[in-house]
């Protein structure tokens, strides 16, 4: 286990969840959603919208991923953390994957607290939130 994972873990910002095997498959419904508002958000030119949607879905298929492993976050940076150590560590999921979740969350925090965005980042997160979102499933199901 990483020493960023265990200090997740000590400082309660990812914890045990027992319910979270149960609540896997909502989590996908969610990240499933959210792909596809923001791919219509995209196809109306709201491309603000589009990257934030677009990181959320990533967030919920993460999300799904580490319910499905009886953990929760309390946030999104342990989140991170702890696909990377549960998942990507343990060669189930490609590095690639947690390096576009954490460029996702970049770019969402700058659309929304900088007001800056771009066509073109939008459309890398709508790629990538589906990747996750078939690799969350294939995980899970």
């Amino acid at each position: 286990m990483s020493a960023e994972f265990e200090e997740c873990l000590r400082n309660k910002k990812i914890s045990e969840f027992s319910r979270g095997k149960e609540l896997a498959a909502k989590e996908l419904k969610i990240a499933e959603d959210d792909l596809q508002t923001a791919q219509a958000s995209f196809s109306q030119d709201r491309i603000k919208w589009a990257t934030v949607q677009a990181y959320y879905s990533m967030f919920h298929s993460a999300r799904a991923l580490l319910f499905a492993k009886n953990y929760r976050e309390k946030s999104h940076a342990c989140l991170i953390v702890a696909i990377r150590a549960l998942y990507v560590d343990k060669k189930l999921l490609p590095l690639s994957l947690v390096e576009y979740l954490q460029k996702a969350k970049m770019l969402r925090e700058n659309a929304d607290y900088s007001n800056e965005w771009s066509r073109e980042g939008a459309e890398i997160l709508l790629k990538a939130a589906k990747d996750f979102l078939l690799k969350g499933k294939k995980l899970i199901s």
